[in-house]
């Protein structure tokens, strides 16, 4: 008997010794593997904008807004900080162009061949064309990752072109667009891009400075002065002037966009008024602060002469020929 107790007593310390050791090593596992998500969720981490924006170099113009949005110029930015998070996330980005009538032939081609180039390289694009004739569409040929995808420019009543572009938009946005890309820019026909249109622009809301007003008194900005618009920026307000060619975001935000001007245009057409379209588009971005503005490199003009703020003409903007 007294054997068979001595057995027992030994078996349980042997059982309570292996439970000790199982329980050491399950903790063990247990933190390798907390550490181990620790990582991946620090590497996955979105950067902070001082780990790839540096305004300080670039003193001669404005880097920061008043709200503490990066103005990304040339030697601002670190895009390789950038391109290590976005490349984790194999992001998609969508490029939305409208071409109709004439303006088709005489600057999609360049247009998509130039965006081709230089637009998001490296990362999954995806072209979205609103036309409203295909017979007058170039052949389009495109590089890896990227796509295109054809979308018809429903008309009606209202005769301003931006209107009808916008609420087409809207409505392929909200079918599907909005579940295929990441982040959006909408850019007119008439550009040709000269050099890398990188991460280092993508935001939850984008815009962008126009390069005819950057130079000019905050004072003579062109925006709607009438009271009684829904446009309206009176003497005194206002951060920039911003230009409808471009401007991009989240497909989220470019809705909210889009449903905050559709709304000014009807206010407007109730009160018997009508103001254009990048007037609405500055209201939008007073109220609604962007979170990242493109330096005029993104959309100069080449009639200008290049003033030496101008490091690198990214995108080249023509004027349309009427």
């Amino acid at each position: 008997m007294q054997r068979m107790n001595s057995k027992w007593k030994m078996l349980l310390l042997i059982s309570f010794a292996l439970s000790l050791t199982l329980i050491k090593h399950h903790f063990r596992i247990k933190k390798h593997l907390q550490k181990m998500n620790f990582c991946w969720d620090h590497e996955a981490e979105e950067p902070q904008l001082s780990d790839w924006f540096n305004p300080k170099k670039r003193p001669d113009v404005i880097t920061t807004t008043d709200w503490l949005a990066p103005v990304i110029w040339e030697g601002t930015y670190n895009r390789q900080v950038l391109e290590k998070y976005y490349k984790r996330l194999n992001i998609t980005v969508g490029l939305a162009v409208c071409a109709t009538g004439k303006f088709t032939a005489q600057y999609l081609e360049k247009f998509i061949q130039s965006a081709n180039k230089h637009f998001m390289i490296g990362y999954n694009v995806i072209f979205y064309i609103l036309t409203d004739d295909v017979a007058r569409l170039p052949r389009i040929e495109l590089g890896p990752l990227r796509t295109f995808k054809l979308l018809a420019v429903f008309k009606e009543e209202w005769k301003d072109f931006n209107f009808i572009h916008m609420k087409n938009l809207y409505m392929y946005v909200i079918e599907h667009i909005q579940h295929e890309v990441d982040f959006l820019f909408s850019m007119t026909v008439n550009h040709i891009f000269k050099n890398d249109f990188g991460v280092e622009t993508l935001g939850t809301s984008v815009a962008q400075i126009h390069a005819w007003w950057y130079f000019k008194n905050a004072h003579d900005f062109p925006y709607e002065r009438r009271p009684a618009s829904a446009a309206f920026i009176p003497f005194g307000e206002g951060d920039f002037y911003y230009h409808a060619a471009i401007f991009g975001g989240t497909p989220e935000k470019i809705l909210t966009f889009i449903e905050g001007y559709r709304k000014g245009v009807s206010d407007d057409s109730k009160n018997g008024l009508s103001s254009i379209y990048e007037h609405h588009l500055n209201k939008y971005f007073l109220i609604n602060k962007p979170t990242k503005l493109l330096s005029p490199e993104y959309n100069w003009d080449p009639n200008f002469r290049t003033p030496p703020q101008i490091k690198l003409v990214k995108v080249a903007w023509l004027q349309k020929k009427i």
